[in-house]
């Protein structure tokens, strides 16, 4: 029987120490786990945190590139700006140019008429150069969309035209023009002054 006890002693000793190998085991099996799992973890971070660096990078980059676009987009925006603005002043100061380079050899035609009707007798030659001179102001004129409202034998027109006085005549019909005392002009269809008229009443 004492042997069998010791036996008994010696199996439960086993045991236990089977038991307490079986849990170390157990244990280092899960702290092995642990460390894998921590070591991945710690590898799938330092991956994580190596893409999310690329990516931050590439997001800099990015944006410097967008920065860089936005300045450049502002300095042409900024250029052109100031080109309008020069281009606008040189129309208005300019602008009359082409109008002053067409009345120019009117006015030369006036001076010429005006220094030959000094030692003119003739007046119809005289007459004949206002005639010429008028002609080419109006060609001039025209050029820029000037266009003569002459509103003789036509009917009164309010829009075109404004009545100075009504006579009654005889042989005409009522609100037509009979005297244009003063011609009209427009400009661009744009009416620039009315012709001033006498109608039949």
């Amino acid at each position: 029987m004492p042997d069998q006890k010791s036996n008994s002693a010696k199996n439960a000793k086993k045991d236990q120490q089977q038991e307490k190998h079986n849990e170390e085991k157990v244990d280092n099996d899960l702290d092995l786990k642990e460390s894998k799992k921590y070591v991945d973890e710690k590898e799938k971070n330092e991956t994580s945190i190596e893409f999310l660096q690329e990516q931050l990078k590439k997001i800099q980059d990015e944006s410097k590139e967008n920065l860089d676009k936005v300045v450049r987009a502002q300095a042409e925006m900024e250029n052109l700006r100031k080109r309008t603005v020069r281009d606008v002043g040189n129309a208005h100061k300019y602008a009359l140019e082409r109008f002053i380079n067409e009345l120019l050899p009117i006015l030369d035609s006036l001076e010429l008429g005006l220094s030959a009707s000094a030692n003119t007798k003739n007046v119809d030659e005289l007459y004949k150069g206002i005639e010429l001179t008028i002609e080419m102001f109006n060609k001039a004129l025209e050029k820029f969309g000037v266009r003569t409202i002459d509103p003789h034998g036509e009917k009164f027109n309010p829009e075109l035209h404004e009545a100075v006085s009504m006579q009654e005549i005889e042989d005409s019909e009522s609100g037509m023009i009979i005297t244009v005392m003063q011609k009209g002009y427009s400009l661009n269809e744009r009416l620039i002054r009315p012709a001033m008229v006498v109608v039949a009443k």
